[in-house]
């Protein structure tokens, strides 16, 4: 092959399902190009930095037409085999452009065409303080299992209640990994988790260890980047993204709170992040650790089907014992700005014993409506079919949806009145009733709103672990994989957002996230309580919950799943439309429905609106393809992406294809 007929194929960071072809730049020899490296290419009026995928003798655009590309970046490929493999995998899986999955798994300034080096190296690592822990003996059954596995594909669900000591089971199956010069990824859900996990694992190993999120500096992440695929990282622990770090020699993957929606990208490239992992981990033949005290219905069947591998561990660890639960009937104790009369007693009794409160509202802002007492007009977003949420610091009406902001108004803009009252309930109102009812201890209120600027989340942290006697009151950030020893005390201020929803897994969310909630409460050797107010104490699915645990709840859920042949006994699709002209978005989901190849194994349901039916001033429309096997999903979404290809697109609707949503 002469270098006149050689043509790059280029994967570009384009929506575009396809790839592009380019001639080699001047004066480059073709031979010492391999696939995997970055080049730079002119692409319409802009520059774009592209993955070569092959070289190729022929293309279908005409020879003389082909564009040159401007630069070629890397020597050798910039990504390793596996994670080459996986974005291949995820985007025919997702059916995503290639070239958008790549950038996804490549930091910023690597997409940007930044060299593929740095001078820095990681911090020092910490003095190593934490022995490992004495373990019983279902812990010792886990770390056993996983690491006489470390040279095999093998899936564990590690199911423990929460305060069970899952942690120390990561920790002690690492050490294993490590000491036989493996490396290891750590997947959480949320980044407020992140600083505390490092700082456990720092204290633990006396190797380096990084993190990778979306706090960091785009300098920091490539750092991090870099100091894995060299090997120097012999831990990562990161969000999401992390999943396409590269490694020198992976050894493990643990996916933290496995459960967790978290881990579903709701934008642009919508994967998740807990199925990637599992893909990854087949494709080096290593073991995979999936832990949760509240395990997801999905990997509850996979272990009822034996695709997955059991650990239990059914006892908190050391002393401390399971929560009691208690349910206050709303019906009968009216509730004063969110507190029930028993529990203001019980929270009383609780601080004067010198231990600590939690309360958890997963509603921030004041108060979730701005109403007139005169004409009954409330206070709506103009981009949105959303309320506008009234707060009182700083104060402002603001739309949780679109993030649009205004002043608190004087008077009514229907009638003109001065009669405009807050109504319901946020934890900033929460917070003020709070410090009303217990004026001399220190109320630690922790939601996005007092969390957004760097280091905000540790600072709070860190003082709620330095006050013996405090209320902390929060949203759900504050409920996930936190220790706070000196808690005895959970009151879940309204536990029914989740039992009446038009998303089928509204239940499953509701269960785990009041477990996981409830879990916070006595993780030390004082004994814990959970009260839970509710307007509908008979509601079969809270008595199960509490009555008979998660396992019972999520069996019940499974049988209801399979018999109304839900996710996960079918597989879902969903095509997303948006438009200004809501008849534009209708019409190009009728098109999507009239491409679906007919089948007896597949169902659509829509066009129909979406549950926030229009925001930041698009409509949103829905079309559902359900079938009962992945496959029959797969071939019918890769026929109607084949037709809708090849069609000239109304540019005034934005669509995008989720493939197994977490939100319908």
């Amino acid at each position: 092959m002469s270098g006149h007929e050689v043509i790059l194929r280029l994967a570009l960071p384009t929506p575009l399902r396809r790839q592009f072809d380019y001639l080699p730049p001047q004066d480059v020899d073709y031979k010492s190009l391999t696939p995997g490296i970055r080049v730079r290419v002119p692409f319409q009026s802009r520059t774009l930095t592209g993955i070569l995928t092959s070289i190729e003798k022929n293309s279908d655009v005409p020879y003389e037409k082909l564009k040159s590309a401007l630069e070629i970046l890397d020597e050798n490929p910039i990504l390793p085999d596996d994670v080459y493999k996986l974005c291949q995998w995820a985007a025919e899986y997702y059916h995503y452009s290639l070239g958008e999955v790549f950038a996804c798994a490549l930091p910023v300034l690597l997409r940007r065409g930044k060299p593929a080096a740095t001078k820095k190296t990681l911090k020092e690592t910490a003095e190593c303080l934490g022995a490992p822990l004495q373990l019983n003996a279902a812990q010792q059954k886990a770390v056993q299992a996983i690491t006489e596995s470390r040279q095999a594909f093998r899936i564990f669900l590690l199911d423990g209640v929460t305060g069970s000591g899952k942690t120390e089971v990561y920790l002690q199956s690492i050490a294993e990994i490590i000491a036989q010069g493996g490396q290891v990824l750590v997947l959480v859900p949320e980044i407020s988790l992140t600083p505390q996990t490092i700082e456990r694992f720092r204290r633990r190993f006396p190797v380096p260890v990084a993190a990778l999120h979306s706090s960091l500096s785009e300098q920091d992440r490539l750092q991090a980047w870099i100091a894995a695929r060299s090997g120097e990282a012999k831990i990562v622990i990161g969000t999401r993204s992390a999943i396409f770090t590269p490694f020198a020699n992976l050894g493990l993957i643990i996916v933290d709170e496995e459960h967790d929606t978290s881990f579903k990208q709701q934008d642009r490239f919508r994967y998740h992040a807990r199925d990637l992992a599992i893909m990854r981990a087949s494709f080096n033949l290593i073991p995979i650790v999936l832990g949760s005290a509240t395990p997801s219905l999905e990997s509850l069947l996979n272990v009822k089907k034996q695709r997955y591998e059991y650990l239990s561990l059914p006892q908190r660890a050391g002393e401390a014992m399971l929560p009691q639960y208690q349910i206050i009937d709303l019906r009968q104790t009216p509730a004063e700005d969110g507190l029930s009369n028993a529990l203001i007693q019980t929270m009383r009794e609780h601080l004067e014993q010198g231990n600590q409160v939690m309360l958890f509202l997963n509603r921030r802002g004041f108060a979730p409506v701005l109403y007139c007492t005169q004409c009954a007009w409330i206070a709506e977003c103009k981009r949105c079919d959303a309320r506008m949420v009234y707060h009182r610091s700083p104060a402002r009406l603001q739309c949780h949806h679109c993030d649009a902001h205004s002043k608190i108004p004087e008077r009514c803009a229907h009638c003109h009145e001065a009669a405009l009252q807050p109504v319901g309930l946020g934890t900033q109102r929460l917070e003020e009733s709070l410090a009303k009812h217990f004026p001399d201890v220190p109320v630690i209120r922790v939601d996005r709103d007092n969390t957004r600027r760097k280091g905000a989340m540790q600072n709070l942290l860190d003082q709620i672990h330095s006050q013996n006697k405090a209320i902390l009151l929060g949203t759900q950030m504050l409920a996930k994989g936190h220790h706070f020893p000196h808690v005895t005390l959970v009151g879940i201020v309204d536990a029914d957002n989740g039992l009446f929803s038009a998303d089928f897994r509204a239940a499953e969310q509701m269960g785990q996230l009041l477990m996981q909630v409830a879990g916070r409460a006595g993780r030390a050797e004082k004994p814990g309580t959970v009260m839970i107010q509710t307007r509908y104490p008979d509601h079969p699915l809270l008595r199960t919950l509490v009555n008979e645990g998660y396992h019972v709840f999520a069996q019940t859920l499974l049988t209801e799943r399979e018999q109304a042949v839900l996710p996960p006994f079918s597989y879902f699709a969903i095509f997303r439309a948006e438009a200004y002209a809501e008849e534009n978005a209708n019409q190009f989901l009728n098109v999507i429905r009239q491409m679906c190849p007919e089948s007896t194994e597949a169902s659509l349901l829509g066009p129909v609106p979406a549950l926030l039916a229009r925001r930041k001033g698009l409509h949103c429309q829905h079309l559902l393809v359900k079938t009962n096997k992945r496959s029959v999903l797969q071939n019918i979404l890769k026929s109607i992406l084949s037709k809708l290809d090849s069609l000239s697109v109304n540019h005034s609707v934005k669509w995008v294809l989720d493939v197994d949503p977490v939100e319908v």
